[in-house]
């Protein structure tokens, strides 16, 4: 077990599976079949470059990253699979946020109700600690334990 504290973007707690991508994470490649495809139950990462999380379902699961990248759209993919039900239940970041994560985080939460838990800084040995499939736990004060 290793603790790691952050700053909180989006309060709440949470507890449950890692999905892990130690490259910055393209949400429009990553989510597009999903959020285009309004029959889609679950979000398998679409993005062939992500050789982490590639075909891997992340729904539900807490997203350990760097941070976001790619296209001024992935703020509105986050939004789009936060209110279609589909998305990461929480997003950890190792390093500050990026403005296009953080709108697409706190339109979710803000307009449209969603229990999502966002925490950025954890630091870049919080990345070199987590593997997919850990138990992490994400707590109101930004404090995020990784149980092995």
């Amino acid at each position: 077990m290793r603790e790691f504290k952050g700053r909180v973007i989006a309060p709440g707690h949470f507890d449950g599976e890692a999905a892990v991508t130690k490259g910055g994470f393209n949400t429009l490649a990553s989510f597009q079949k999903s959020a285009l495809n309004s029959h889609c139950k679950k979000v398998i990462v679409s993005d062939q470059n992500n050789q982490d999380l590639f075909g891997k379902n992340i729904t539900g699961k807490a997203l350990c990253l760097p941070m976001t990248i790619g296209s001024t759209t992935g703020g509105m993919i986050i939004q789009t699979v936060s209110a279609r039900g589909i998305a990461p239940s929480a997003w950890l970041f190792a390093e500050p946020i990026d403005p296009l994560a953080a709108s697409g985080i706190i339109l979710a939460t803000t307009w449209n109700g969603v229990k999502m838990v966002c925490v950025d800084s954890l630091g870049k040995e919080f990345l070199d600690y987590v593997k997919t499939g850990d138990r992490v736990e994400a707590k109101e004060d930004g404090t995020v334990i990784v149980y092995r």
